[in-house]
């Protein structure tokens, strides 16, 4: 695959030997002498990697890589500058950059950073693969687990399923959501394709023409009509992942698409018709977030029609040890590796340990155990878990606490593990980083000390 490169450089000279460069290279080069040119080709061919200058005619480098990363988050960033200052080393870094380079540039260091950074996408992209298809159910429609609780659940799949009814998938960060709407899609019967967007990954200035569509010129940067997921989605499964983070007025545009099936791209006046069976998940209490006013209640009637709750891996303990054998096999293919035999010990382990990351930590365990593992077996040492079971729910007074408060303490947690990089911690907890914002605002969350981003 080729990969595609994006330049911003101000400097017409080098800005050619760089395209010239790496066109030879094998890259399909982009180049761009302004943030505004650089706007413009994201919004019509998001780059793989880009190489940006920090000192531009219409902004900074910095500025350009904040708005880079909030459109196309993960792309791998490399800084370029004459200036050897270190604070500004530090804080693209810490805005999210992969690397910091200084001119006169060094060709052979530039391509070596450059493949690394490449290399260290396809390696998130593989981890992030894995988090969000554990799924047999896109395959055999089949679900890792034989406890009761997963049984409940296989039962409400087997009973909506073959219905146009509208669910409402409930539950912790990392049950395995996602997974329940495609296993109740690939049961459906329905010929179209099953697409999710997560509402809490994307800004919520993009968030409406990821849904919609959006005509030539409605905005800035709106090069070329782009059809939005009811559109694409036809008469499949759109998957609307996290909707409790829906920004009021996309909450207001969705009712109306449940209500009347009718829906306009941004910038359009054309009517279009969706078919589209909506499946909705969140963590969130929506009824709490009905009272506290910050969820529609109208909307929350129309996405509640049937509600499968799903279960924390705490609560099916039982199920661990052939999801575990079953992940191992799958991340082992992924990664082009055999998987390793799991031990007694590190079996006894895993069901001992309370898993508050639940399904996406348990495979974060087991990926880490087989990139480590020198031998063939999996033994406890080669477990990434705390000493003793954790019990995020529970505080040391022994009272249960709130999901807020949870994911609250979460938060907090990540944060102090990041030593407070927003970047990182976007990427942990698989939100956007104006998500992030808005959860540090409203628990009151501190930054650990001297860290700003």
């Amino acid at each position: 695959m080729i990969r595609h490169l994006l330049i911003v450089e101000d400097d017409a000279a080098l800005n050619l030997a760089l395209t010239l460069h790496f066109e030879e290279q094998g890259f399909r080069v982009t180049s761009a002498h302004r943030i505004q040119e650089a706007l413009t080709v994201l919004v019509e061919h998001p780059p793989d990697a880009a190489l940006l200058d920090q000192q531009l005619p219409d902004g900074t480098g910095l500025e350009l890589l904040n708005q880079l990363l909030a459109r196309e988050p993960g792309t791998p960033v490399i800084m370029m500058t004459g200036a050897r200052d270190l604070d500004l080393a530090i804080r693209a870094i810490q805005q999210g950059a992969y690397d910091f380079v200084y001119k006169p540039l060094q060709t052979q260091e530039l391509e070596l950073t450059l493949a690394r950074a490449l290399q260290h996408r396809q390696l998130v992209q593989k981890a992030s693969a894995l988090g969000d298809d554990l799924t047999p159910p896109a395959v055999s429609g089949k679900m890792l687990g034989q406890s009761c609780a997963l049984l409940a659940v296989s039962k409400d799949i087997a009973l909506v399923a073959p219905s146009d009814t509208r669910v409402l998938i409930t539950g912790e960060s990392g049950v395995g959501k996602e997974m329940v709407a495609r296993a109740i899609h690939h049961h459906s019967g329905r010929l179209g394709s099953f697409l999710a967007v997560n509402c809490a990954a994307i800004v919520d200035t993009l968030l409406e023409s990821e849904l919609f569509g959006h005509e030539k010129g409605a905005f800035t940067g709106a090069v070329a009509r782009k059809p939005g997921k009811f559109e694409l989605a036809d008469e499949g499964t759109l998957f609307l992942d996290e909707v409790g983070e829906l920004a009021p007025g996309v909450q207001a545009k969705l009712l109306r698409v449940l209500q009347e099936g009718v829906f306009e791209r941004v910038g359009g006046t054309q009517p279009l018709t969706s078919r589209a069976r909506v499946i909705a998940a969140t963590h969130r209490d929506l009824p709490a977030e009905v009272r506290a006013g910050r969820f529609r209640e109208d909307l929350f009637y129309r996405l509640n029609a049937y509600v499968i709750p799903v279960p924390p891996l705490r609560e099916r303990r039982d199920d661990i040890p052939l999801l575990a054998s079953g992940l191992m096999a799958r991340i082992a293919r992924s990664l082009q590796r055999p998987p390793l035999k799991i031990t007694e010990t590190a079996l006894a382990r895993l069901c001992q340990y309370d898993w508050p990351g639940n399904v996406r930590e348990l495979v974060n365990v087991m990926t880490q155990a087989l990139v480590r593992a020198r031998y063939p077996v999996l033994t406890p040492d080669l477990l990434s878990l705390p000493d003793r079971p954790s019990a995020p729910t529970v505080e040391s007074d022994g009272s249960l606490l709130s999901l807020d408060e949870v994911e609250a303490l979460h938060i907090q947690r990540v944060l102090a593990a990041t030593r407070g990089h927003k970047g990182h911690t976007c990427d942990i907890l698989k939100i956007s980083r104006p998500a992030l914002d808005r959860k540090i605002q409203k628990y009151q969350l501190q930054l650990p000390a001297g860290r700003e981003e």
